[in-house]
């Protein structure tokens, strides 16, 4: 059996230890997410003004997106849903004022590969800066497909191929074991949605610098944000200071002497197709996706 490229345990943890300062360590994440939440009127337009009656917010780290969609649909049920218990808990103490105002938004752990929801039900499946962290696509999209009613709008988005290239770079001076992730390009993406049946697909690109003025502040600003080396092929041990000292010098500055760091964004939207449109491979040719590339999260489970 192929080892699979992400360590989802080590993905979990990574980002149950950010939750608590999370909110203040993700700026990039949060303008990602304001500029996917402006998609959410083409639900409306779409469908004559009626009002989504499930929307969800998948990975929802701190639910700003579960709040902003309350904020426009009072009435509507929403869920708040992500992988990393801790998240769920900062969710709630990071919005508290917000249960004031309108009654609470259901907080659940679950995984975005095996959504613990029934078939043909959600409006409006929200998904922000999730998905670079699922090596198959297709199987998330399936998964998508499955719990979204024919004609629910999907927002996605994703880090596209030249995200943190400086970095990957870098570290691909000083030694042979991947330390940055690999992440899809904005047509292998586009492609997926496709194949997955996803309708009128839309797709658009933004790309972020960040200056950091040491290595050790990019480093730090990952582990903040949860984005830390969870690749099965990662190193098994500590890498040492020589390693990182090269890995500094090696990496580009700007003429001020920062280090930047890139963000390629990638945002999807497209429709939920009708029951039975087939799902095709790469070739485009039909295909099924197979029981055995859906996780099933066993009770008791470490």
């Amino acid at each position: 059996m192929t080892q699979p490229i992400f360590d989802t345990r080590q993905v979990r943890r990574a980002f149950a230890r950010a939750a608590s300062g999370y909110a203040q360590a993700s700026a990039v994440q949060q303008e990602i997410e304001s500029r996917l939440l402006e998609s959410l009127e083409h639900y409306l337009v779409r469908h004559n003004e009626a009002k989504p009656q499930l929307l969800v917010d998948l990975a929802c780290g701190p639910a700003r997106a579960a709040h902003a969609m309350r904020e426009r649909w009072p009435k509507a049920r929403i869920l708040a849903l992500d992988a990393a218990l801790p998240m769920l808990h900062a969710a709630h103490a990071n919005t508290r004022g917000q249960w004031l105002r309108h009654r609470e938004i259901p907080r659940i752990a679950a995984d975005l590969r095996a959504l613990p929801l029934a078939d043909g039900i959600v409006d409006l499946l929200f998904c922000n800066l999730a998905l670079q962290w699922v090596e198959d696509l297709p199987a998330a999209f399936a998964e998508f497909r499955r719990v979204m009613r024919p004609g629910g709008l999907l927002l996605v988005s994703t880090f596209g191929s030249e995200t943190l290239a400086e970095l990957r770079e870098a570290f691909a001076s000083v030694d042979d074991y991947p330390h940055v992730s690999p992440f899809t390009s904005i047509a292998a993406f586009g492609d997926a949605l496709i194949n997955a049946g996803f309708r009128e697909p839309v797709l658009d690109r933004d790309v972020f610098i960040e200056h950091k003025p040491d290595f050790s502040a990019v480093l730090h600003s990952l582990k903040a944000m949860g984005a830390t080396n969870a690749l099965h092929t990662r190193r098994s041990t500590l890498s040492g200071r020589q390693r990182f000292t090269a890995a500094a010098a090696a990496h580009p500055r700007t003429p001020e002497g920062h280090l930047p760091m890139r963000w390629e964004a990638i945002y999807a939207q497209a429709w939920a197709p009708q029951a039975g449109t087939p799902i095709r491979d790469a070739h485009g040719e039909i295909a099924h996706i197979p029981v055995s590339r859906i996780p099933i999260r066993r009770k008791n489970s470490r």
